[in-house]
């Protein structure tokens, strides 16, 4: 078995799942996507952005070259298949590119600890295996809806996770959900997402020049940071106040033990990272920030 014993997984649906041909796909997304893809291999997926042009995130995935041809896979976990399509369509011009959704006809299931990738790809043709963003050890591997049955037997005798579970770990890790955590309203630096996802030697992408002056100015006046509380977590969105003041917003949050952790945008100035937050404004903090993970 590729597995190892005791292994933990989570089955889930892709948010996107996009097919991208034609014989000018490969410079198409070289030309609108954030990381560098000319090294892509079938065996790997590269993670990065969709921006627009004022270098805001309007989307994230995966990227990975379909085995055998020259079409590309577009996946996400959360950013819809609708706004991918649409940010790339919109910028198709003369170029022969042809964008498929065929989110419907896909699965996917995130294995945790190390696994033996060839024999997954074996084990279901045309499903393809990368590291994914969820937090520790993991694989994420996408395969054919119609062949699920497949699939899963590979996962006999592991431990199914809950999505809470799975959201928990990828928090605790600090790693944002796009569009909830980090998305059209915020630029990738404020999720940390410039190491990960950003190339800088690349060239030309849509949103280019602001990514490089930023890198030039080195910081951001706001970012994602973890926190954590006691009891029910707030809902997303909830406004954090220091004092009277408003500091940012929880943006997700997950059940841990009998509290819960989550990630808040906060604006860094004046921030006392030792005082907590609050929920209502000059009330008394209940919300602790974390140290960076």
């Amino acid at each position: 078995m590729p597995i190892t014993p005791n292994h933990e997984f989570s089955l889930w649906k892709p948010a996107a799942v996009l097919r991208v041909s034609g014989g000018d796909a490969l410079t198409f997304l070289q030309g609108q996507f954030t990381n560098e893809l000319r090294n892509s291999v079938a065996s790997e997926a590269v993670y990065g952005l969709w921006l627009n042009q004022k270098g805001k995130v309007v989307a994230d995935s995966f990227v990975a070259l379909a085995d055998g041809s020259v079409a590309y896979w577009v996946v996400s976990y959360f950013s819809p298949a609708a706004v991918i399509r649409e940010r790339l369509e919109s910028f198709i011009i003369a170029d022969d590119v042809v964008v498929e959704d065929v989110t419907a006809a896909w699965a996917a299931v995130t294995i945790f600890g190390e696994t033996d990738r060839a024999a997954l790809r074996a084990a279901v043709p045309g499903s393809f295996v990368f590291a994914g963003r969820r937090g520790g050890v993991g694989v994420e591997w996408l395969f054919p809806a119609v062949a699920g049955s497949v699939a899963t037997s590979w996962l006999i005798g592991g431990r199914a996770l809950s999505e809470t579970e799975v959201a928990a770990r990828r928090i605790r890790a600090g790693v944002p959900a796009v569009p909830q955590d980090i998305g059209p309203g915020e630029l990738p630096n404020e999720g940390g997402l410039e190491a990960v996802a950003i190339s800088y030697t690349k060239g030309c992408y849509l949103g280019q020049e602001v990514m490089a002056r930023l890198k030039a100015m080195g910081q951001v006046r706001r970012g994602l940071r973890r926190v954590s509380g006691r009891g029910p977590a707030p809902v997303a969105g909830t406004a954090l106040f220091q004092g009277e003041r408003k500091v940012g917003e929880l943006r997700s949050a997950a059940v841990a033990g009998d509290g819960f952790v989550g990630l808040a945008l906060l604006t860094w100035l004046n921030l006392d990272l030792a005082a907590g937050l609050a929920t209502v404004a000059g009330g008394a903090a209940t919300i602790t920030i974390e140290a960076q993970p």
